[in-house]
């Protein structure tokens, strides 16, 4: 069965609606000092901005792709992007951290929920025979927006302050991304008239799923590993004395690794499996820490920032098909949705605690050994998936 044409506009608009949002999150290693030295925050202050949107996104997902599964991804992903960038906006009018945390964190938080869930959901109906590779590269937007748009902003801030620089993103997000998401639609085959008709699980039928368990489980675990080093690692190259435009190009280098694992990583799983491929990926992130741990020169840094971005990069091109070959296009967007809350803790308190830790130890060593650990953990959740092998629908 071949895809039909217009599944690969909907792939394109995918990819830049998420390189986007994704931009615009990650961009926060630019402004990490610029909040640090004009607030006079501690690390842990400041991560709680990252923290806190991700942990709004990943909440507020479920919630995003059950809209979606009845209204459509165009209305909510357009709603998201004009969220974004009131959220940006205000921002750059902030006069205290509270005032960045609701903004940044919480507005902006709930503008990307409202645009990821619904465009990576959005994805996988449109395909049968290469959903990983379709997966692998709508999801590349993310790593796209991860290469480039910490360093526009981190060189706009040079040319216009940090305030001017939020402005200047607000209104790209305006203009770019409520391009990308009006081109957003539904296979013909996942409307909403005939929703009922659809093959696969409702989400309440997911939930008594053991499988969704486990996923759930080894997506909450991998969580902290997973977006602590895009609130740190350029914290930790300045610490090492490494100028700020190369320490901010770290999180563009997990940006390249993550194209790369997004683009191979998503296409290996169609042949060697897609589950067996997460077990191997999460185990491989955590042990990209091991060259944080002995990392005494930007280029052992970079290194490690490459291998963290291909493994992180794999494992989010694969959790949206995976929970499509599971569990079916019947409500796929609210049970991706649903999935990704397990990541909210993580995301929320795993860069405010390295903050935290290093605020009182001076030294991220702990925070490491603590995300091999964690990464261990999630693959052998992951590898419960392989038990199960009867069909879900």
């Amino acid at each position: 069965m071949s895809e039909a044409r217009y599944a690969w506009v909907v792939v394109w608009a995918t990819f830049f609606a998420l390189a986007i949002i994704f931009g615009v999150s990650y961009s926060f290693a630019a402004f990490f000092a610029s909040f640090a030295d004009e607030f006079s925050a501690q690390r842990a202050d400041v991560s709680l901005v990252f923290g806190l949107s991700g942990g709004v996104y990943f909440v507020f997902g479920a919630g995003a792709g059950m809209l979606a599964d009845r209204f459509g991804p165009r209305a909510v992903t357009s709603a998201g992007m004009l969220l974004i960038a009131a959220g940006l906006l205000l921002c750059s009018f902030a006069q205290s951290m509270p005032m960045v945390y609701a903004a940044y964190g919480i507005g902006v938080g709930l503008g990307i929920a409202l645009v990821y869930t619904p465009s990576i959901a959005c994805v996988q109906p449109w395909f049968t025979q290469r959903r990983g590779l379709a997966a692998g590269l709508a999801s590349a937007g993310i790593g796209a927006g991860t290469v480039a748009m910490p360093l526009i902003a981190a060189t706009a801030i040079g040319w216009m302050q940090w305030r001017g620089a939020m402005r200047s993103m607000a209104l790209g997000v305006l203009l770019l991304g409520l391009c990308a998401t009006w081109l957003l639609r539904r296979a013909p085959h996942a409307g909403g008239a005939r929703g009922a008709q659809i093959p696969g699980l409702s989400l309440r039928e997911a939930l008594r799923d053991h499988r969704f368990w486990w996923l759930y489980l080894s997506v909450m675990l991998a969580a902290p590993t997973m977006f602590v080093p895009f609130a740190h690692v350029s914290a930790a190259a300045r610490d090492m004395g490494i100028e700020a435009a190369s320490a901010v190009g770290l999180v563009g280098l997990i940006g390249i690794g993550s194209l790369v694992g997004r683009f191979v990583i998503g296409a290996l799983a169609d042949r060697l499996g897609r589950t067996l491929t997460l077990l191997l990926v999460q185990a491989s992130m955590g042990l990209s820490f091991l060259a944080w741990f002995s990392a005494g020169s930007y280029a052992t840094l970079a290194f490690f920032a490459l291998w963290f971005g291909l493994s992180y990069g794999g494992i989010v091109s694969l959790l949206p098909a995976i929970s499509m070959d599971l569990f079916g296009a019947r409500a796929v967007a609210g049970i991706i949705g649903t999935l990704y809350t397990g990541a909210a803790l993580g995301n929320l308190f795993g860069p405010v605690l390295a903050g935290a830790v290093f605020d009182r130890a001076g030294s991220y060593v702990p925070v490491m050994w603590t995300c091999i650990a964690l990464s261990a953990l999630a693959s052998v959740a992951s590898a419960r998936l392989l038990v199960y092998r009867r069909p879900s629908f």
